[in-house]
């Protein structure tokens, strides 16, 4: 299979008797490792069957596990798609409580500052030079969609969540996935001023810098910079509703 970003993974041929069993473990440990992340599909089934060397339904049985498991899940699209591990567990109540009192989106903020500044500071150190050409990639993305008039929050909450699979560290990135639907919805009705957003983007490429030149004081410190800015803007925000 080769991933979006370039990366290649091979799935294993099935040896043992109980092939279902071994299919799950393979792609738990994929999961475990991090060369499964959070959002990544799966390929098509003819594709799996030929790379495992299974039959059609131990191949499903396999899948209707991993389902039922929390790790897979198949989305609107009919693809099978690796999981946030702890997504059912925090998402949506988080979602649901902050959308009843928006004053815990500073409670948001505040956690989102401690978890991006280490994922910063770790991804300095530890950024591969496909996770550089990533983020790279993503700023891109953003400054482009920006310029046509178009939507631009994928594209920003898609760099913070690059930073966390950066750090190679599998439980990180699946937090910052879990929050991934949070950090769009905390920036789409603030950021609205062309200005503002150039502004976020100049925080963005800061932050990247600092990452691509591996140096984890910076990338940790422009991250709280850039976040205190957000959380200004967000209380800019809810100051001006109060006042109409």
């Amino acid at each position: 299979m080769v991933r979006p970003d370039g990366l290649y993974f091979m799935f294993k041929l099935i040896k043992q008797t109980r092939a279902s069993d071994e299919i799950v473990n393979q792609v738990k440990h994929l999961i475990s490792e991090g060369t499964l992340k959070p959002g990544d599909q799966l390929p098509p089934e003819r594709e799996l069957i030929k790379q495992f060397g299974v039959s059609r339904p131990t191949l499903r049985e396999a899948l209707k596990s991993l389902i039922a498991m929390g790790f897979l899940e198949v989305t609107q699209t009919k693809r099978t798609s690796v999981k946030s591990i702890i997504s059912e567990r925090m998402q949506d109540p988080l979602s649901l409580l902050i959308k009843t009192d928006t004053e815990k989106i500073f409670d948001l903020i505040e956690v989102r500052k401690a978890l991006e500044a280490w994922s910063a500071f770790l991804a300095a150190e530890r950024a591969t030079e496909d996770d550089i050409k990533q983020l790279e990639s993503i700023i891109k993305e953003m400054k482009a969609a920006f310029e046509k008039g178009r939507s631009w929050e994928k594209e920003d909450a898609d760099f913070h969540l690059a930073i966390a699979q950066a750090t190679h560290n599998t439980i990180q990135t699946h937090i910052m996935s879990t929050i991934y639907d949070l950090l769009r919805e905390s920036v789409a009705k603030v950021f609205t001023d062309q200005a503002k957003v150039r502004r976020l983007l100049h925080q963005h490429y800061r932050i990247f810098s600092a990452i691509r030149n591996h140096s984890p004081e910076k990338a940790r410190d422009r991250t709280l910079e850039h976040l205190s800015y957000v959380d200004s803007e967000v209380k800019a925000f809810r100051d001006q509703k109060d006042d109409s």
